[in-house]
């Protein structure tokens, strides 16, 4: 059932060949920490996918923690999976679940984080871009001043890739000593609790010494505006990423500059198709708009990396023209904001 024949690839948001041939194919999909508002929607766009496909989905939730996702994954292959897709909750500790996956001939990808294997199938959003466009909009805000890094967690890769791409758009302006930065922290587990917690130390040490805040997700930029919220201090630049409504709803209000919208409908159908074609046996080269990617540590690999899209005041209508959020939700508590809430 693995094996199958006639291997077949992703094309046109397709899959060739009838649903027939999909009908025994089972996919186990792997969350980190299924509580987060985005992942839900990733859940429901590989749902469609593989329904379309004549796949069937089987799912767990590890709950950030990394121990659980190993007996998880282990659990995905005894219950018949004949593709994985996992969301690592700890990038290192995740190998032994590739490796019992290679072992029993069943394909992985490893689904918006690196899993750092070549084994392992990688499909993400360009993530060194969503940093790069997080630290544009924040520095087009605010060209001078003090500025704090909320990063991500610091057993996913995403934070650094983040981080990199952040710092290559404000170096300049460090340079010129336009920049300075005043704090920085990781997230552990990207939870807006932490992030919050991260930036009211860092307000304390500064004495509310700061102008701009490059957060790296919508998660850690709800945190952060409630730090500064509480210090009366919201409304200065907030970047993040996701397109949670609860962030877009903050860009509306002005208490956030930016949410890079990455579509996880997009990412999970592709996600879905990916998994359905490699259990039949297409080659991971085989993929459509698949590249031979290098990861920094230099480890070859199979990729797909979509492309993600600043959402800011100036573009709000985008997200309510592509149905990921209603002008109602987006607008609650707004006047006399941005459009479409004006």
């Amino acid at each position: 059932m693995r094996l199958f024949a006639a291997a077949t690839a992703v094309i046109a948001g397709t899959i060739i060949g009838t649903a027939a041939l999909a009908e025994d194919i089972v996919v186990g999909v792997s969350w980190s920490n299924f509580q987060e508002e985005r992942w839900k929607t990733d859940e429901a766009a590989i749902k469609f996918a593989l329904d379309q496909a004549g796949a069937t989905y089987i799912s767990a939730d590890a709950q950030s923690s990394s121990a659980k996702q190993l007996s998880d994954i282990e659990s995905l292959i005894a219950q018949g999976a004949d593709a994985l897709i996992i969301l690592a909750q700890d990038a290192q500790a995740i190998g032994p679940a590739v490796q019992a996956a290679a072992d029993e001939g069943i394909p992985v990808v490893g689904y918006d984080r690196l899993i750092e294997d070549p084994r392992a199938f990688y499909l993400t959003f360009d993530n060194v871009e969503v940093g790069r466009m997080q630290a544009a909009a924040v520095l087009s805000a605010a060209p001078k001043g003090r500025y704090v890094m909320i990063k991500g967690s610091p057993t996913d890769p995403n934070a650094d890739f983040l981080r990199g791409g952040q710092q290559e758009v404000l170096q300049a302006a460090i340079d010129a000593g336009d920049v300075t930065i005043v704090g920085e922290a990781y997230t552990d587990g990207w939870l807006p609790a932490n992030a919050q917690r991260n930036m009211e130390q860092i307000l304390t040490a500064t004495d509310n010494g700061v102008d701009a805040v490059v957060a790296s997700n919508d998660g850690t930029a709800g945190g952060v505006v409630a730090a500064l919220t509480a210090q009366g201090m919201d409304g200065i630049p907030v970047s993040g990423q996701d397109g949670d409504h609860a962030a877009l709803n903050r860009v509306a209000k002005g208490t956030q500059t930016v949410s890079v919208w990455k579509d996880a409908r997009e990412l999970g159908r592709s996600a879905g198709l990916i998994a359905v074609s490699l259990a039949k046996g297409t080659e991971m080269f085989g993929i459509k708009d698949s590249q031979e990617w290098t990861s920094p540590a230099g480890t070859k690999m199979n990729a797909v990396f979509l492309a993600p899209m600043p959402i800011t005041k100036d573009n709000l209508t985008a997200v309510v023209d592509a149905q990921w959020i209603t002008k109602d939700a987006l607008c609650q508590g707004v006047t006399n904001g941005p459009a479409p809430c004006n």
